[in-house]
């Protein structure tokens, strides 16, 4: 109790270094904005000689203050983008019609994409076929063949 009533301006800037230190080291961008309402703390305690039941209470009005800011502006997850396929190439073939670089034997195949060769799977078909990607396994096209 003796050590809350001693809070001064020194503990909530070191405790305010402290946490943002450690948000170094932890993943995630929680702690440096409790670090940040810290040092603020210690900012309005440095001007203000507050008692130390005010500064807990001013640190946990910061502390949300602060968390409530940084979700509001943070980068939401899943958000639109140019390349929506970018990680996931074989979605973004899904439904396209391309031309059968090697014939399809035996079940399998080769198409030319841009400039990489993929593997197909579908009915035996001769090069030179049009076929419609269909689905993929992995990396292998399920393609049908197209007349």
């Amino acid at each position: 109790m003796s050590y809350l009533q001693s809070l001064g301006v020194w503990n909530w800037f070191i405790v305010g270094g402290i946490l943002i230190v450690l948000e170094v080291f932890l993943p995630g961008s929680f702690l440096l904005w409790f670090g940040l309402a810290a040092i603020a703390t210690g900012i309005v305690t440095f001007v203000v000689d507050l008692s130390w039941q005010f500064q807990i209470l001013l640190f946990a009005v910061f502390s949300v203050v602060s968390v409530v800011i940084a979700r509001r502006f943070a980068p939401k997850a899943g958000t639109s983008t140019d390349k929506p396929f970018l990680n996931r190439r074989t979605e973004g073939i899904i439904g396209r019609v391309f031309v059968l670089d090697q014939p399809i034997v035996g079940g399998t195949g080769r198409v030319r994409i841009g400039d990489s060769p993929w593997l197909v799977s579908g009915p035996d078909c001769p090069a030179g076929t049009r076929v419609r990607v269909e689905s993929a396994d992995g990396n292998t096209l399920v393609v049908v063949r197209l007349d």
